[in-house]
Formats: structure tokens, sequence, C-alpha cells
């Protein structure tokens, strides 16, 4: 049973294991902290940036949804450290380096401000970047994903603290990394530094979460290994929860997809997400 965790994420990586069909209109790397951090640029419009999930490259996570959003959008997607392109460091991973990676990119960019969306890991990133650059974010996309350890049911951080490197070897995330990354040797460092990472217990606090200024929408599927009494409890925090018939309606939603896991809503439900997000970030 812990195992069905890494399946699970394998299944999601062999079905986007193709990668983009669309193609960037640039893309490249950005000089940040001392790393290298790998970004691609889809659309014109207002930018919204993508941040995936652990494991993933921009195509296994966001093939679907960015020839969508970039028809009216510029879509700027990034590779965390060490995934995909981004080249492997031996810097510490951590939520505030990823997020200050991040406005780094934007930075590089030069972009002032953006949307932010974020999947599972991503979505943690997301979190901790409202958190240490309000004035950078307008509005926040938060999917199946937490801002501490115990948001999560206790079966999937058991099952973070259970993987092991073999268990992605000969699968879909060595070969979408291996046909991308600069030295493929560095596949089995990666997956021991993440491993690590990912058994880490983190909170980036309540009060933080409570301080976040910008509109927010969560989305979860009903079965995707989140606590919904914690996630219930972030909604609140966020402004939600209450009667709107008795008082205005809250800038932050939550949308909770049915029949969903972790891997199935970002898998199956495409058109769902992006109807969610586009009526949001309207």
């Amino acid at each position: 049973m812990r195992n069905l965790l890494v399946i699970a994420i394998i299944l999601f990586a062999a079905s986007r294991s193709n990668g983009q069909q669309l193609k960037p209109s640039a893309s490249g790397y950005a000089p940040v902290n001392g790393i290298k951090v790998y970004y691609e640029v889809y659309g014109e419009g207002r930018p919204i940036v993508l941040l995936h999930g652990a494991f993933f490259t921009i195509g296994m996570n966001w093939s679907q949804l960015i020839p969508e959003l970039s028809k009216t959008r510029k879509v700027i997607a990034v590779e965390l450290q060490g995934h995909g392109h981004s080249p492997f460091s031996e810097r510490k991973l951590s939520f505030p380096n990823f997020a200050s990676d991040v406005e780094g990119v934007m930075d590089y960019l030069k972009i002032d401000s953006a949307d932010v969306a974020g999947f599972s890991m991503g979505g943690s990133v997301a979190y901790q970047f409202a958190i240490r650059s309000p004035k950078r974010l307008r509005r926040l996309v938060i999917i199946s994903s937490t801002y501490k350890s115990s948001g999560w049911l206790p079966v999937v951080t058991n099952g973070f603290k259970n993987f092991k490197p073999e268990f992605f070897m000969n699968s879909p995330i060595k070969t979408a990394y291996d046909a991308v990354a600069p030295d493929k040797t560095n596949f089995k460092k990666f997956l021991e530094q993440m491993i690590v990472f990912a058994a880490e217990p983190f909170d980036l606090g309540d009060a933080n979460v409570a301080k976040i200024s910008a509109p927010v929408l969560i989305i979860a599927g009903d079965n995707d290994g989140l606590d919904k009494v914690e996630l219930a409890k972030t909604y609140q925090l966020l402004g939600g929860g209450g009667a709107a018939d008795l008082g205005p309606m809250p800038k932050s939603q939550l949308a909770i997809v049915p029949s969903q896991g972790h891997v199935s809503l970002m898998l199956t439900q495409t058109t769902t997400i992006l109807t969610y997000m586009d009526n949001f970030l309207k």
C-alpha cells in the first residue's frame, strides 16, 4: 500500500511522457541564487507562472493546460531546482529557496507581478511565494496542495517516508528526465535529494497564510490525499467558509471536484480546472 503513491506518480508521468505539443515562444535559463532555473514562455497577455509537482517537468504537469491558457495569457512555466532542464545542485531543497528562485525568474524576465498556479509541491511553493513576495502576486491558484505537512492525510505523509530511488528507475519519470536534463547521470542524486526533502515535515504558518491578501482559488479532489478538515480551515484563514447570503462573497474560492484522487485530478480534469481558473482569474 505504501508504494501506491509512487505508482500513481509514475502513471501520471506515463500519461504525459509525450511532452509538450506547443512550442514555447521563448525559453532559457535564469541565473538566480547561485543556480540556473529553466523557464518556458508561451503566448501574450497578463502573465501567469506555473509551478509543477515533485519529480515532474513542465510537459508532464502542464502539457494540456498550456495550449489553452496561452491563448489569452502570457504563460511562464518554471522547472524548479534539479527538475527537468534545471541542473542538479547540491543546494538544500526548501520552500523558501524555491519561492526565491521563482521571484528571481520573474526579475530576469522583467515581470513585476503575475498570477501564480501550483500543483502539489508546486502549490506549496506558490503558498511560500505568496507569503514571501505579496507585492509580486495578483491571484493564486492552488491545485491539490497544502502549506503544511499536516494538511496531508497520514497515509500520504507515511508514503513520502517510504520513497526509494529504485521505485523511479526504468519509469517514465526517468525517461522524461533523461530527455531534457543537462546531465542525466545526476538522476539518482536528484532522487535522493528529493526523497529527503519530501520526508521533511514543513509548516509555512497559519498566521502567514491568513495574511495573504491576494485572492486564492483552491482546487482539490475529494479523495486526493488532503485532509479536508484542514483544507476547510485553510479556506477559513483565507476569508471563506461563511454565509454569503448574509454578507459579502469572499474574494477567495474553494472547489472540491468529486470522485478524484491527487493524480486523476490533474490527469483527467483539465476542462474542469481550466473552467475554474478562467473564471477566477478574470
